[in-house]
């Protein structure tokens, strides 16, 4: 594949993308978002953190595929997660503990 064409499916793809999320929002600009689905919507940034910490966590060979300082950062953002019920709070810790325990391990 050259250069060229990989840049442009990548442009292609992000046009896509950028046209999807744009109409939804164009379509709803003048609506109000009724309390239940506001409230739906919160809960969509914790269910795509633990379907990708899952995912990390099953492994794609079969077996897990976690290695010691990924482990010891989900439980850390396990425990801010249970503590706290802040998602950047959970994404901060978990990061910070992955850094230093890749670091020191």
């Amino acid at each position: 594949m050259s250069v060229w064409s990989a840049t442009l499916i990548v442009a292609m793809v992000g046009l896509m993308t950028y046209s999807m999320r744009a109409v939804v929002i164009v379509a709803l600009a003048n609506r109000t978002i009724p309390g239940w689905l506001a409230r739906s919507l919160r809960s969509i940034g914790p269910a795509v953190l633990a379907a990708l910490t899952l995912n990390l966590a099953a492994g794609g060979e079969g077996g897990p595929g976690m290695e010691l300082a990924e482990a010891l950062a989900l439980v850390a953002a396990g425990g801010m997660a249970l503590w706290k019920k802040n998602l950047l709070a959970t994404l901060g810790i978990g990061m910070i503990t992955l850094w230093v325990a890749s670091a020191v391990i």
